[in-house]
């Protein structure tokens, strides 16, 4: 019987269009026969032609030039081979899940399940203060994780291995089906980020500030507010919509 394995995802892009990927990287975690999770020696990147020049503002990000990917393979071709790889795959995983989701569509991807690694983080490690793939990385130092491998940031590869290794601790933590409901429910945020309660952890948010807060834009601070005030027995079940994950957590 094949190992459970989980891909990880990430990608550098040309700009804000639907089909601007100008890299793609992968890492592997896969369950061992005794049900401990480990990261892989399966991982790579490949280079995607986005069909248009890459915007100074993602160059400046990520460092990929315009003759770099003039004769890569466009998005459409490539895509599958990486998503859908020979084999089992139980799920996509990427930091952030809703940005690759944009390019990654249930076409290329076969209509797998993903889990959002931030969204797990903000609930397996609340106590901490920042929750960006880079900020966990040092916070959290995960054992095993080679720094050289894991640069430079914001290219594909290195990116997709440092979140493996959040994934591995996540799901060492909490089993793959509660990493995968987290996943389709708004972040459930350790504290306020914005605002006269800024800091705060929810249960020291008075219920009227709370109420206010269930109008915010952000969808991540109205699940959490609702959350909080359900726990209260002031609400019933907080609505989980996607959101769109703009919180600066």
């Amino acid at each position: 019987m094949s190992k459970a394995r989980i891909r990880v995802i990430d990608l550098e892009t040309a700009g804000n269009g639907p089909n601007d990927v100008c890299e793609i990287g992968w890492q592997d975690v896969v369950q061992e026969v005794d049900g401990i999770w480990i990261v892989s020696e399966e991982r790579g990147s490949l280079l995607v032609n986005p069909g248009r020049p890459i915007s100074p503002e993602t160059m400046a990000i990520h460092h990929i030039l315009d003759e770099q990917v003039a004769n890569a393979s466009f998005w459409k071709e490539i895509a599958s081979t990486v998503l859908r790889p020979v084999g089992r795959i139980d799920a996509l995983a990427a930091h952030r899940a809703a940005f690759e989701q944009r390019y990654c569509t249930p076409r290329l991807t076969g209509e797998v399940s993903w889990i959002c690694t931030w969204k797990c983080s903000l609930r397996v490690w609340p106590e901490l203060p920042r929750f960006s793939n880079q900020m966990l990385r040092y916070q959290r130092m995960p054992q095993g994780l080679v720094h050289e491998i894991g640069l430079p940031a914001h290219r594909a590869m290195p990116d997709a291995y440092v979140t493996a290794h959040h994934l591995r601790d996540l799901l060492n933590a909490a089993s793959l089906e509660q990493l995968l409901v987290w996943s389709t429910e708004p972040g459930l945020l350790p504290r306020v980020p914005a605002g006269p309660e800024r800091g705060k952890s929810w249960d020291r948010v008075g219920t009227e500030a709370l109420s206010e807060l269930l109008r915010d834009r952000d969808a991540d601070v109205r699940f959490s507010a609702q959350t909080e005030l359900t726990k209260r027995g002031e609400l019933g079940t907080p609505t989980v919509a996607e959101p769109q994950q703009r919180s600066l957590l």
